[in-house]
């Protein structure tokens, strides 16, 4: 299969290259303006013209991301995002696909559709933005809400355990899977930039805040004071440190994660989980999926990312190979050709 989603030959553009003429229309302070901005900060990154670009996108928030990007777009559906991205990405493999969507449009009614178009490895992108409620529709608890978690629709506190999307995207066996914040600009623009250039699916997730409806949801390990101590900054090969110091990381305790601290119980640089985002065992990457604060460091950056044959390149190669067999055939007598029977 010829790869066409990168030009031949580099082409020139800039963010404003992507910027449409529509102006962006989120509430104030809405952590979806950082995402847009960091999106179109490194689609020129990928040398692809913008008529061979498309976002698609299902309902809420997120939905109205393909009328801020200038490129084409398609505003489809509730949870149907990946379905059509699917289909577009058969149909036509030369383009560079994504899809932009949210913990409630993709994880309930999209649930079905994320986990096939992951397991399939369709070559997209799947950016789903994650702040743990239901925003277009006003506060609503979302597959992602905490236990307990008062919202319009659980006013006494929610009773339904929260999904972990990270863990979806592993199970379903994406390629690529990530995770970063809305108020990280450079974290943002590196994982964008290397899910962009993966072929295969990739899944991001980035936690960002609804000021609204969720003021506050990753606050915790987030801000700037605290997110050093609480926050764990994969990079592939490096071991897992964290801390204004450096000197805390992960280790394994037999099969469970454990906080450490260097120079304490004998303890050095060498007992520290060293990560292996290429790691075709999940056991580590599902662990990093799992652990979440305040008992862990929550993980930031690409947790897995393994090439894999894709879906249209496999299509593609049975196409390749029926037609050396029995030639390109003839639509005309497909459809006029036949037995037939005759009913009296």
């Amino acid at each position: 299969m010829t790869d066409t989603t990168m030009a031949a030959e580099p082409i020139k553009l800039t963010r404003k290259d992507f910027a449409s003429d529509q102006e962006p229309r989120w509430c104030p302070g809405c952590g979806d303006y950082s995402i847009l901005a960091q999106t179109q900060k490194v689609m020129p990154d990928f040398g692809v013209p913008k008529e061979n670009i498309v976002f698609v996108s299902g309902i809420g928030c997120s939905g109205r991301f393909p009328y801020y990007m200038n490129t084409y777009g398609f505003h489809s559906i509730h949870g149907r995002a990946p379905t059509l991205a699917t289909g577009l990405k058969i149909a036509r493999p030369d383009l560079m696909v994504w899809v932009v969507t949210g913990d409630g449009d993709a994880l309930s009614i999209g649930g079905n559709h994320i986990l096939h178009a992951m397991r399939k490895n369709v070559d997209i992108r799947v950016v789903m933005f994650n702040n743990r409620i239901y925003g277009l529709t006003k506060g609503q608890a979302s597959p992602t809400s905490e236990f307990g978690q008062k919202t319009k629709s659980t006013p006494v506190g929610s009773v339904d355990y929260p999904v972990h999307p990270l863990m979806i995207a592993l199970a379903a066996e994406a390629s690529f899977v990530a995770r970063t914040v809305d108020t990280q600009v450079d974290h943002i623009q590196k994982v964008m930039e290397r899910a962009g250039f993966h072929r295969g699916s990739a899944f991001v997730e980035v936690l960002q805040n609804c000021l609204i409806f969720n003021d506050g949801a990753h606050r915790a390990f987030t801000d700037r004071e605290v997110r050093e101590d609480r926050m764990l900054v994969l990079e592939h090969g490096k071991p897992m440190l964290f801390g204004k110091n450096r000197d805390m990381g992960l280790r394994l305790n037999g099969l469970r994660p454990e906080v450490v601290r260097i120079g304490e119980d004998g303890i050095t640089e060498a007992d520290i989980l060293v990560h292996d985002e290429a790691s075709e065992d999940p056991t580590i990457h599902n662990m990093l999926a799992r652990i979440y604060w305040p008992e862990f460091p929550v993980p930031i950056g690409v947790i897995r990312n393994v090439p894999r044959p894709t879906l249209d390149e496999l299509i593609e190669g049975q196409i390749r190979d029926a037609v050396g067999r029995r030639g390109k055939g003839d639509i005309q007598q497909l459809l006029g050709g036949g037995d037939t029977w005759t009913v009296e």
